[in-house]
């Protein structure tokens, strides 16, 4: 089973993501827990170029190319190796991302993007899509302070986009879930950790046990 995770930044993805890894090992599936853009080594270099705000000057096509790069390069080294084994493959976004990022934020072509996503993903759709919603001021406070926090390279270039830009981000990620409602499953992440890892892991199981 292949399912994902979807936000806008500071949503909570991360976070659940884990804790969802943890619950369902403990029930005694096998969990292969992954992130986009990265995942494997050569998308980790793409990732680094892409999330650099030294790079704002990167239009909006290359923007696209450099993830549709990442993404086959992670597909065919991590998500379907472990699909193939059996496994449940987690993955911290992936091509909704770029549906709600480069289409609804940049304004790119949306049928550019699904054939950039075609070529990518080999014609793999997640089996379920979990999109954690909040908004936009919550999520932007939160990563601000994962940034400040965090030891490693500043990974801000989109934190430093305008509040329309996430707007559109979140009106896009809300229009997906419209769009494809069997797929996705809506969580109000503006609620405490427990209480989205409970509605998450509730939505899991019965979907595995189903």
């Amino acid at each position: 089973m292949f399912l994902t995770f979807e936000g806008i930044e500071g949503c909570g993805k991360s976070t659940q993501i884990r804790l969802l890894a943890q619950t369902l090992l403990a029930a005694g599936h096998q969990v292969v827990l992954t992130r986009e853009p990265g995942g494997c080594p050569i998308a980790d270099q793409v990732r680094a170029v892409l999330l650099d705000a030294a790079n704002r000057a990167m239009v909006p096509m290359t923007e696209l190319l450099l993830y549709g790069a990442a993404r086959a390069q992670h597909l065919s080294e991590i998500i379907l190796p472990a699909l193939a084994q059996g496994q449940i493959v987690l993955c911290d976004r992936f091509s909704d991302a770029t549906r709600a990022y480069q289409a609804f934020g940049r304004g790119l072509d949306r049928q550019l993007i699904e054939q950039v996503n075609q070529l990518a993903c080999q014609g793999l759709c997640p089996d379920m899509t979990l999109l954690l919603d909040c908004p936009v001021e919550v999520g932007l406070a939160r990563a601000r302070q994962r940034i400040d926090a965090a030891d490693g390279p500043r990974e801000e270039r989109f934190e430093l986009e305008a509040l329309a830009f996430h707007q559109r981000v979140r009106a896009g990620y809300l229009a997906l879930a419209n769009e494809d409602s069997g797929r996705f499953v809506l969580i109000n992440a503006n609620q405490t950790p427990e209480q989205v890892a409970n509605q998450i892991a509730t939505a899991v199981l019965s979907r595995l046990n189903g």
